[in-house]
């Protein structure tokens, strides 16, 4: 599966789990660790932790391996890797205090235009 046809799978599957909030962020040029970043809001631990689980489950019946998840005791925060697709579900409490989309996502422009560390790549 390419890393779009993941990333889209991932997506979907998500939102038919009625996961909140879906964001996706393009890691290229950002990091090595995979080509994007799925963050998601889950309305309980349980709905969490049950999502990825569920996840998972569905990948390995894809055909991928390798997969590794972090969090599911507490279900508070819980990632997937999916080595191209790296997926964070969280209570939403716990993603607002996170704050993953500002630290990953691209960067707001001022009023006057890009940041001049950024404007080359505009």
């Amino acid at each position: 599966m390419s890393p779009e046809s993941l990333r889209d799978f991932i997506v979907n599957f998500l939102d038919d789990r009625k996961l909140l909030d879906i964001v996706c962020i393009d890691l290229a040029g950002k990091s090595s660790i995979a080509d994007y970043m799925i963050v998601a809001s889950g309305t309980s631990q349980r709905h969490v932790g049950a999502s990825v689980s569920m996840l998972q489950e569905e990948l390995k019946k894809q055909g991928m391996k390798g997969m590794s998840i972090e969090g599911e005791q507490h279900c508070d925060w819980v990632l997937l890797d999916a080595g191209d697709v790296v997926v964070h579900v969280f209570r939403p409490e716990v993603r607002d205090f996170y704050c993953l989309e500002k630290m990953w996502g691209p960067l707001p422009e001022d009023e006057d235009g890009p940041r001049p560390e950024h404007a080359a790549h505009s």
